[in-house]
């Protein structure tokens, strides 16, 4: 019953490395099959959301790409930002899920009907999900979360047929 789709950026979208350039530009990586998972949410319905304690430019830009509806930026507590998010979005708990990769994650992993730790985050992080995806952070853990919430939800052959065209 997940509508609604909340994560972290770095370590999530990413693979948690943070690239500066000698402008003092901030550089990010988001993998290409993440994106794709995320349009495919939106095609079904589900809404989106990004939390995230650094501010970066690259992630506006690839927000606004996306259509992502929710972007919470220099979040240094994330669960006030997740509440926030659920009363705008008149969602309960329940119909929430959070995809996260470290420490200020876990709070919020309780405050969610569905927690989610990527591959790549730390043991104790881990230990705390409900589910840990077998991708790691920017290696396409998000798709990974989309395709079994489209396919749990039997929405992901008809997502598809609209998106591609293609029978499945």
């Amino acid at each position: 019953n997940v509508r609604l789709l909340a994560m972290d950026i770095d370590g999530v979208l990413t693979d948690g490395r943070i690239w500066l350039d000698l402008q003092g530009n901030e550089l990010k990586t988001f993998h290409v099959h993440d994106g794709q998972g995320i349009a495919m949410a939106h095609r079904a319905g589900l809404r989106t959301a990004w939390i995230s304690g650094r501010a970066s430019a690259a992630v506006r830009r690839r927000a606004t790409e996306l259509g992502v509806t929710w972007v919470y930026e220099n979040v240094k507590a994330k669960v006030p930002a997740i509440r926030d998010i659920m009363q705008q979005s008149q969602e309960p708990a329940s119909a929430v899920a959070y995809i996260g990769d470290d420490l200020i994650d876990v709070p919020v992993f309780h405050t969610v009907g569905l927690s989610i730790a990527v591959a790549s985050a730390p043991p104790d992080v881990r230990a705390q999900a409900a589910w840990v995806t077998r991708s790691a952070g920017g290696a396409g853990a998000v798709r990974e979360v989309i395709d079994l919430i489209l396919r749990l939800q039997g929405r992901w052959d008809a997502v598809v047929q609209e998106l591609f065209g293609t029978d499945w």
